[in-house]
């Protein structure tokens, strides 16, 4: 049994005697206020949203098999250590004790069930579904899928036009990146106190419910507030344990092979071809139930490298697919073993010691302490490949699987560190192939150099940075000829334009309908057409193979490639045309929620009265990011704010666009939205006197 008490906010505090109560508490808590999100999580994991959702699962479903999350799980939770096995069991039966409660009545079952004409009765929890949710946040969060588009590239237009196209920001072009998130630590030298200040932004998708779940977790042992993932225990990548704190961006690194492989079926079976020849594969097959539609059979095949992800294409007597050997499964280790070590951390040397037992993704990790000490580092596993063997998918036939090698050590900060996802200046950290544009951290160090923030109050002017890093590359293309006279006002606009995206801006609307038109032409020209062949991995990829959103990200550089130099004043001109009747940018620059029951025809989406206007772009520090040519709705950026002051816990901030319930009913809903939009994060509470109580976990 533990305590339970609310904020303002509605986010959860919960006190109770011991680890294995608080992870009843956190569970149980979890599913009475996020009942829907973790649900629908936990059956991601599974390969069965089908089940729940209808035809909209599929798709996701059939990567879930393919890719094995399920028994990934099964096993990290059978190989990880006898007190991080008990952490995660204990969490999973309060899950199930907040599922039958509360959990289990959420609005959006009760949608469903009506939209489908039948009732599906939840089932409990197994102990391994909290593994399975923490797969489910990080199996596409890696770099596999946009090496599968650079496959595409390399076979419709040429391997040359692999560089081009997956640069973002590699070499120094400023290109509008697929992903980021924004870290920075400040030294005690530089701050009003004496004591280190961290701070930052995770960017990932605007999922509604929100990614994050702010909370507060005590017992006898620590006292932490963080920001944790619904259905997992602890608080991995934000937290704050009073004497020690720590916050992650993705280090954008190689943390997963690929390989094409060469496959034949015989007698009995599946081969596959390795560099030792013809070699048996092990074959599941497996039947997707579809709620309101016809089954869907999963053949899931598993080499000696890694589960066969993609459909399958004929190639003469054989047959193609690309698998992917992920270090979690190879290992059978989710990085669960790191859950605990971050609650108990008292030092930053602690939250490192702890983050060596973390997976995937690979991080880089900012971490403080109260003794005034800053650490930077790197962690995750990695397969140990050289540079030129992270570009494209590796031929199975001739490359060998290799060891993996696990973070790096901790550099000690003594001034300032800034991470935003760019090529590190360190050789020993730089992991990957292709980075985000150096703008935001660049960005973020002239902030700071300016405005010299001396407490958490100070970072505003940081997270709500709206100055572009692709208008000025982009600018240069303008046409400098005569125009008609609508064109050349925009042109001339843009050219006296201050390049910050913010949500009133009429000139920042103009360029970006601009941008848009220019994509599309781009994407249109008769050089790329080739590009546009079906790409035939999976419907699950489409996002990362989608060629408009691709063209959006090497604007620059194709625009300056030979084959379409000739063309790019009169596609720029007529460009202009389109950006005639452009409105201020937070007019169509809106808030896009993701929510599964958007894509459920004949459901009510709950997010479909939140669309706010925004400020910000996909390569600004304040990350508000769309995809340029198909939509201006912003559908990606910061899914959390914090700040975490070691000299007070009770001075830091923290934020999440949306709410604390998951309940559309509720008030703690969508009440952080407003805040979230105008960037003023609310301010931690931490004294329990200040907290009202609510119904204490465990009760029968």
């Amino acid at each position: 049994m533990a305590e339970v008490y609310r904020d303002g906010l509605g986010i959860p505090h919960l006190r109770a005697a011991d680890v294995g109560d608080l992870a009843e508490a956190q569970g149980e808590v979890t599913a009475r206020d996020r009942g829907w999100q973790i649900e629908v999580d936990r059956l991601r994991a599974a390969g069965r949203l089908s089940e729940l959702s209808g035809a909209a699962g599929v798709a996701w479903d059939v990567f879930a098999r393919r890719a094995r999350l399920d028994d990934t799980a099964r096993r990290a939770l059978e190989g990880t250590d006898a007190e991080t096995r008990a952490f995660v069991t204990r969490y999973a039966v309060g899950v199930r004790r907040g599922m039958s409660a509360i959990g289990a009545g959420a609005t959006e079952f009760a949608a469903l069930d009506a939209h489908f004409g039948d009732e599906r009765p939840l089932e409990p929890w197994e102990d391994h579904d909290p593994l399975g949710v923490l797969h489910v946040a990080h199996a596409l969060f890696s770099t596999f899928p946009v090496m599968l588009w650079r496959e595409h590239v390399a076979a419709t237009l040429g391997d040359a036009w692999v560089d081009v196209f997956a640069g973002y920001g590699d070499g120094g072009d400023e290109t509008l990146p697929t992903s980021g998130s924004n870290a920075w630590a400040l030294h005690g030298s530089r701050t009003a106190s004496g004591l280190p200040l961290l701070a930052g932004d995770p960017h990932r998708i605007f999922e509604l419910p929100g990614v994050y779940q702010q909370v507060r977790l005590a017992c006898d042992e620590f006292d932490v507030v963080g920001l944790a993932f619904p259905g997992v225990p602890g608080a991995p990548h934000f937290g704050h344990t009073g004497d020690a704190a720590w916050g992650v961006t993705n280090a954008m690194a190689h943390g997963v092979d690929l390989f094409r492989e060469r496959l034949r079926r015989v007698p009995g079976g599946v081969q596959a071809l390795g560099p030792d020849g013809w070699r048996d594969v092990d074959v599941e097959r497996s039947v997707i139930r579809v709620r309101g539609g016809d089954p869907v059979d999963v053949e899931a095949i598993e080499t000696e490298r890694g589960t066969v992800v993609t459909e399958l294409r004929a190639d003469g007597d054989e047959l193609v697919g690309w698998s992917v050997r992920m270090p979690a499964r190879t290992n059978a280790d989710l990085g669960a073993g790191a859950l605990l070590g971050l609650l108990r951390a008292r030092s930053a040397g602690d939250v490192v010691t702890a983050f060596g037992r973390w997976v995937d993704p690979v991080n880089r990790v900012l971490a403080a302490d109260r003794d005034g000490e800053v650490l930077a580092a790197t962690v995750g596993v990695t397969p140990d490949r050289p540079r030129p063997e992270r570009r494209l998918p590796l031929r199975a036939e001739a490359v060998a699987a290799v060891a993996d090698r696990a973070g790096t050590r901790p550099l000690e900060v003594t001034d300032v560190a800034v991470d935003a996802n760019e090529r590190p200046g360190r050789p020993e950290i730089d992991l990957g192939w292709a980075y985000s544009s150096s703008h935001r951290a660049d960005r973020i160090r002239v902030l700071l150099e300016e405005l010299q923030p001396g407490s958490v109050d100070d970072f505003g002017p940081v997270w709500s940075d709206t100055a572009s890093g692709s208008a000025i590359a982009l600018l240069q293309f303008l046409p400098r000829g005569p125009l008609p006279p609508r064109a050349a006002a925009v042109r001339d606009a843009l050219w006296e334009w201050d390049g910050r995206m913010d949500a009133a801006s009429v000139s920042g609307g103009m360029f970006a309908a601009w941008r848009a038109a220019l994509v599309r032409r781009v994407a249109a020209h008769p050089a790329l057409a080739a590009l546009h062949t079906p790409h035939g991995y999976g419907a699950v990829f489409d996002p990362w193979l989608g060629i408009t959103g691709q063209v959006a990200a090497a604007l620059t550089r194709l625009l300056a490639h030979p084959a379409l130099r000739d063309d790019v004043e009169p596609l720029a001109a007529a460009a202009l045309d389109d950006a005639t009747d452009a409105d201020e940018w937070g007019a169509t620059h809106r808030l896009l929620p993701v929510h599964v029951l958007a894509d459920v025809r004949g459901t009510v989406d709950p997010g479909a009265g939140l669309d706010v206007p925004l400020s910000g772009d996909g390569d600004t520090v304040r990350c508000t990011g769309s995809t340029p040519g198909v939509t201006d709705r912003s559908w990606r950026g910061s899914v959390a704010r914090w700040a975490w002051d070691l000299a007070d816990r009770e001075n830091s901030l923290w934020s999440v666009p949306f709410g604390a319930a998951g309940d559309p009913a509720s008030p703690h809903f969508a009440d952080q939205l407003s805040a979230w939009a105008e960037v003023r994060p609310a301010r931690v509470v931490t004294d329990w006197s200040r907290l009202r109580p609510d119904a204490p976990t465990g009760a029968v």
